[in-house]
């Protein structure tokens, strides 16, 4: 993971900001624990709230867009974290899981050292490859670009017993990940968006290349607009954005 993001995350930063709804789900989740361990932690993004965050993320230029005023932070990774049993009151994975080298090492490892819930936010893969039209109709090969990432299937038998939540994602979501910009199509034209998505910064860029033509061409022509008019009367859509609460003792 940090060569990876090393190599695609220097924007993240200016377009993966948090967004308050998702936010508010991931703060419920979390319930009354005042400790929170975030792993995967980038920039930092959902250390929000009163709480005491401690961070653990591997990669030096996502620690590099971490705010002065943020959390303090550990460079490391998953598989080893460097803290004692039980440190935790809770901790949170978001939309990390999937790049980890190990995810069953690396989540027992978060149970370890975390003696409450831990919550995970990742995506159902069939789900958003059968919904989402970025995929249905320009990017077919990121579906199989998915079929080996762990997701919501693995994550959910990885953290056996848990429960699991919908994250519907908002028209207006603040948070730049790959669906955020279902309602706004444009945005998927611009390169500075397209490199704080994994999953577009990571495809062939013959492919990414060949879907920013059909889809700029689709909007100037108005064709996408006339086969997704449905999309722009709604507010939200669940795109299988998950979160996977384990509660712990």
């Amino acid at each position: 993971m940090t060569a990876r993001y090393d190599r695609i995350g220097s924007t993240y930063g200016e377009h993966r900001r948090p967004d308050p709804r998702v936010a508010a789900a991931i703060e419920r989740a979390l319930g009354s624990a005042t400790t929170v361990l975030d792993v995967g932690a980038g920039a930092g993004s959902y250390e929000l709230g009163d709480r005491r965050y401690v961070a653990v993320e591997p990669s030096q230029l996502m620690l590099a867009q971490r705010a002065p005023e943020a959390a303090p932070v550990v460079q490391g990774v998953a598989e080893r974290l460097p803290f004692p049993d039980d440190t935790f009151h809770a901790a949170v994975a978001i939309l990390t899981v999937h790049h980890w080298t190990d995810a069953a090492a690396g989540l027992a490892e978060v149970r370890r050292v975390t003696r409450g819930p831990i919550v995970v936010l990742t995506w159902d893969a069939e789900q958003l490859a059968g919904t989402f039209w970025l995929v249905r109709e320009y990017l077919p090969e990121l579906a199989l670009q998915e079929l080996p990432l762990v997701t919501l299937t693995a994550v959910r038998s990885l953290l056996d017993p848990c429960r699991v939540e919908p994250v519907s994602v908002p028209h207006d979501c603040t948070d730049g990940f790959f669906a955020a910009y279902w309602r706004r199509p444009e945005r998927y034209l611009d390169p500075g968006v397209r490199a704080a998505i994994s999953g577009l910064a990571l495809l062939d860029p013959t492919v990414v290349d060949r879907m920013v033509t059909e889809l700029g061409d689709d909007l100037a022509s108005g064709r996408w607009h006339e086969r997704h008019a449905d999309l722009l009367e709604l507010d939200t859509y669940d795109h299988g954005y998950r979160l996977v609460i384990a509660d712990g003792v």
